[in-house]
């Protein structure tokens, strides 16, 4: 039989033929509903050249079986009963061995695989390019991804890989039948990908399948030098969404370099999306403004030409998201225009204040000269203060759906340009879904949900019942935490995407977003792959088949150790979960266990402690096992991971520690009156060579020096001491913790009397039925 994928990675199988050294099939995919119960139907017609009338399969969209058996190897298509298909000839070799399934680690799956057999490239490849700008930049970023493992490209090397453009939807009927129907998205955006012993070769109509063709490509690429070699395929791949984005937050602390936001781009383009936007509240310079944009943490007009033209060479739009009605406080805190808003100094600019919509005028006419893709983004989400100050009068007269449908259709109006496409946020129109048909109707929401894991209908039906266009934006669950929870994240994408498939939406923006002012967008690669897979493959996208991929696809690791990583990682967010303690986030981290507020979490946390660590640890150990082999790609992304790993054990570290230097003092004041050397001991345990204190301040001095190396990584100096500043103070906190705890213990020697814990701010133990045995 020959062995055949689905677009979820499950193996099916269609009927094998006879051995032939050459044959050319041509399969047409048409629709139909059979009788009797309704079920969609594919029809595979293969033609066997030279071999008489063409053998007919009929295979159940739902099942994949055979009804018929035909006499050669068929490549079954997703379930996907809507879209019907042509391919084009193909040349394979007789059957040999193929690769195992498990090898073909690919993200997004394509819509169709069969495995074929492997291609040796050690001695070399000849890339062959159509004679067009585009499609000669694919072939240099295959070139470049063939040197990275030390294969030689040259001309008249053993094996060829060629780039061909040609449609790939059937060609105009020679009768007066209508034609096939062909799915748009096969021209625009497919490719068709096949191997044979010598050969590979990439088809597409456009230079955008093309470039996803050698994406897909590159991640069949294993072993170097010698041993390189292409795990052998015959695919055929489109996308289920014609938009799928990244929304990346530039307003809440960190401003990544220049350098970073084109790695961040490249690597987008790898997994074949095809969005990238930016958000602003401030960080954008406007020239005429000079005064919102913070000195050294704004992109410059000049940074945002070269990146919009490094995205175009990898098919990417830039959609700029400024926001344009709340959440504008670093605008209006300054005196220069805080008289815009709706109260002194706050966050939501005032609907009926013209100066207003004279700042947002400006603003998108700039944006205008800089960003030439077809969409802009003006925000206009959580508006919490409107209806407050100066807005109060209107509101109490014309309610707050309707002020808030007459701004954001005035803005439109004022800002509109030929050829672009307004997108807003539709929370706040979502909650007054009669008066959503006054939005012109040419705008695009873009429904939020960033928790729910299933039933995402109400963020987007208001809107497809009047006939506007929507994009769903999941979100990856990054925001607060020390490392991102993904077990809500990607339940979170794949429902929601899922959703958005099924209710005709055009466009995925998977959001990221700092609120806590330190989040490191190299942990967040995980919820980003998944987006770009969900957005890209049809239907539902499984989870599990995604998490058993991701480390060879994107990082090349064939030990498995950052797949395991990334599962400890999740199951040490809900072992916080069950504690009744949320997750594993910034206000755990830094949260002092001495305080009042500690000492309730500690008598929660303490119990889990030591589960939270060992999955914290697991995932260390993990990655070290990862980061030893060679080949190993993305390792920054790596490092950051890390980073989450040991501050998620720092937590579990704290309260431990913190709890038996508690206990320990308390034992060493009863034993002051009758056992001085006890006395010692006991202090002995909390300060020194490996006191529990010293732990947690080497905890605190070492992750700070991780998140600084991580921060230059990716991130301009711009409000990085703003979060150094949190490891400093903590730091220093259990520093001065020692230094009284050793004082204390120099004063007993002298004196033989020990003060009260409560003199040196040490709270009383909590006594849980594991006092000493917490590690």
């Amino acid at each position: 039989m020959t062995r055949v994928l689905d677009a979820n990675g499950r193996r099916t199988s269609a009927p094998e033929g006879w051995r032939w050294t050459r044959w050319c099939a041509t399969t047409v995919m048409s629709r139909f509903r059979q009788l009797s119960g309704g079920r969609h139907l594919a029809v595979a017609t293969v033609v066997a050249a030279g071999w008489g009338p063409p053998p007919e399969t009929e295979y159940s969209a739902a099942s994949a079986e055979p009804r018929n058996h035909s006499a050669a190897p068929v490549i079954v298509r997703t379930p996907d009963p809507v879209r019907q298909i042509i391919p084009s000839a193909s040349v394979l070799d007789p059957p040999r061995p193929t690769a195992p399934d498990s090898e073909y680690a690919l993200i997004p799956i394509p819509r169709e695989l069969a495995p074929r057999p492997v291609v040796p490239i050690g001695r070399g490849v000849a890339v062959i390019v159509p004679p067009n700008s585009h499609d000669r930049f694919a072939a240099a970023d295959l070139t470049s991804a063939l040197r990275e493992r030390g294969v030689s490209v040259r001309s008249g090397a053993p094996v060829r890989i060629v780039l061909t453009r040609r449609s790939l939807c059937p060609p105009p009927p020679t009768s007066g039948n209508p034609p096939p129907r062909c799915d748009a998205a096969l021209d625009e955006e497919g490719y068709e990908l096949r191997t044979a012993p010598a050969r590979v070769e990439i088809v597409a109509n456009s230079a955008a399948g093309l470039f996803y063709g050698v994406q897909t490509l590159k991640q069949l690429l294993t072993g170097s030098g010698m041993s390189a070699r292409i795990l052998g395929a015959t695919i055929r791949d489109w996308p289920a969404m014609r938009w799928r984005g990244v929304q990346d937050d530039l307003s809440r602390g960190p401003v990544p370099t220049l350098a970073y936001q084109k790695a961040q781009i490249q690597r987008f383009a790898e997994l074949k999306l095809n969005v990238y936007s930016p958000y602003f509240e401030h960080t954008l310079a406007y020239a005429a403004n000079p005064l919102i944009a913070p000195r050294g943490g704004a992109l410059t007009r000049e940074d945002v030409r070269e990146l919009v033209a490094f995205a175009a060479q990898r098919h990417i739009v830039i959609v700029p998201e400024q926001e344009a009605f709340g959440h504008l406080h670093h605008v209006l805190k300054y005196e220069t225009y805080s008289p815009l808003g709706v109260i002194d100094k706050g966050h939501v600019l005032a609907p009926d204040d013209s100066s207003a919509m004279s700042l947002i005028a400006s603003w998108f006419a700039e944006i205008d000269t800089l960003f030439p893709g077809p969409f802009v983004h003006i925000g206009a989400d959580e508006t919490f203060e409107l209806g407050r100050g100066r807005s109060r009068a209107a509101v109490d007269s014309l309610g707050m759906g309707r002020v808030y449908i007459d701004f954001l259709t005035r803005i439109e109006r004022v800002i509109r340009r030929p050829g672009k496409r307004l997108l807003f946020w539709g929370d706040v129109a979502e909650n007054h879904p009669e008066l959503v048909r006054d939005l012109p109707g040419d705008m695009i929401a873009v429904a939020w949900n960033y928790w729910s894991r299933d039933g995402f209908a109400r963020q987007i039906e208001p809107y497809r019942a009047v006939g506007m266009d929507t994009w769903v934006a999941p979100g990856v669950n990054n925001w607060n935490r020390v490392y991102p929870n993904f077990a809500i994240g990607l339940a979170n994408i794949q429902g929601f995407v899922r959703d958005g498939q099924r209710l005709g939406s055009s466009g995925v923006l998977n959001t990221t977003w700092d609120d806590d002012g330190d989040t490191l967008f190299e942990q967040v690669w995980y919820g980003v792959a998944f987006g770009a897979a969900a957005s890209w493959q049809q239907g539902e996208s499984r989870i599990d088949v995604f998490q058993r991929a991701f480390g060879r696809a994107i990082h090349n690791d064939t030990t498995g150790g950052v797949d395991e990583a990334q599962r400890h990682l999740m199951m040490a967010h809900q072992v916080l979960d069950s504690a009744g303690l949320g997750e594993a986030d910034n206000y755990l981290f830094w949260l002092d266990p001495w305080s009042a507020e500690g000492r309730h979490v500690a008598s929660k946390l303490l119990p889990a402690a030591r589960e939270l660590r060992l999955h914290a640890e697991q995932a260390i150990v993990a990655l070290a096992r990862a980061r030893s082999q060679p080949g190993l790609r993305n390792r920054s992304a790596i490092e950051a991971m890390e980073l989450g790993a040991r501050r998620i054990d720092g937590i579990g570290m704290k309260f431990q520690m913190s709890e038996l230097s508690a206990q320990a003092y308390a034992d060493a004041f009863d034993f002051a009156s009758g056992a001085p050397s006890a006395v010692g001991r006991e202090l002995g345990e909390m300060t020194g060579i490996g006191g529990w204190l010293d732990d947690i301040r080497e905890m605190y001095a070492l992750t700070g020096e991780l998140y600084r190396e991580a921060w230059g990584h990716e991130n301009r100096p711009y409000w990085i001491t703003n979060v150094t500043a949190r490891f400093d103070a903590s730091t220093q906190l259990w520093i001065s913790r020692i230094d009284k705890v050793r004082d204390a213990r120099r004063e007993f020697g002298r004196t033989r009397r020990l003060p009260a814990a409560a003199e040196l701010g040490i709270p009383a133990p909590l006594n849980l039925p594991l006092p000493r045995t917490i590690l």
